[in-house]
């Protein structure tokens, strides 16, 4: 089965192009456990292309400092005394729509992960990650894709899976939505997608937005998600009607 965490690498190399020499990245780190912290702020700090806007240790100090400093991505950790990290990134994400969220957790089974989908998070990863793959999905989440590590993918599905009951009563999707729908699975920006079905970047964004609203989700994560368990999308079928994911511009 194909999961997001495959598509990481090779996502991230073309997001890295993207930015310019002088455009750095602002990012937050949030964790109650200092010492990893300061490790986080050590490897984010050591890019080039990234600064370190200030680190916070419970949700209630992320969302003050996102409120004075307008970070880019917030490195946001889930179990925390306070405010946890699914309710930071609730009011991180009413505060800033803007900001980034990319969840670390040290489990892909966490009861709370689920929940960081629903509060609006665009990135899910293991605490046990590398550092070369933290740098990477901070440059691919900035870009304003969704990155999910393979184990938490799994758990992601069985979880719709159990809440399927009355998915049929939802509104249809139309033709041109499945299109979207399979870009997003392929891991394609707007500009890709709009480039590859002819349309505009603008017309794919209202695309987006009425997946979402008749989905009732949030984000890519879910459309995708939600595609592969209805049986919509998989990685065979994608191959076969849009050939291998295009990673180019």
């Amino acid at each position: 089965m194909w999961h997001f965490g495959d598509k990481v690498d090779a996502l991230v190399e073309v997001r890295e192009q993207d930015l310019s020499a002088e455009e750095k990245i602002g990012v937050l780190i949030t964790d109650d456990q200092r010492l990893f912290a300061s490790g986080l702020a050590r490897i984010v700090d050591a890019q080039p292309d990234m600064e370190v806007l200030g680190e916070a240790h419970d949700g209630k100090e992320a969302v003050a400092l996102c409120r004075e400093k307008t970070p880019d991505v917030v490195l946001m950790d889930i179990s925390m005394p306070v405010m946890d990290g699914v309710s930071a990134t609730r009011k991180i994400r009413d505060l800033s729509p803007s900001t980034r969220i990319l969840i670390l957790t040290v489990h892909a089974d966490d009861e709370h992960v689920f929940q960081g989908i629903k509060a609006g998070a665009q990135g899910y990863l293991l605490k046990d990650c590398t550092p070369e793959t933290l740098a990477r999905s901070i440059r691919a989440v900035y870009a304003g894709d969704t990155i999910m590590a393979e184990d938490i993918a799994r758990k992601m599905l069985v979880t719709f899976e159990l809440g399927s009951e009355g998915a049929k009563l939802l509104p249809p999707l139309t033709e041109r939505e499945l299109e979207v729908i399979a870009g997003f699975a392929q891991g394609k920006s707007n500009k890709q997608i709009a480039k590859a079905l002819g349309i505009t970047e603008k017309t794919v964004r209202n695309h987006a937005s009425n997946i979402y609203r008749k989905l009732h989700i949030f984000d890519r994560t879910q459309a995708v998600l939600y595609a592969i368990r209805e049986g919509l999308v998989d990685l065979d079928e994608l191959e076969s009607r849009y050939g291998k994911p295009d990673w180019g511009p």
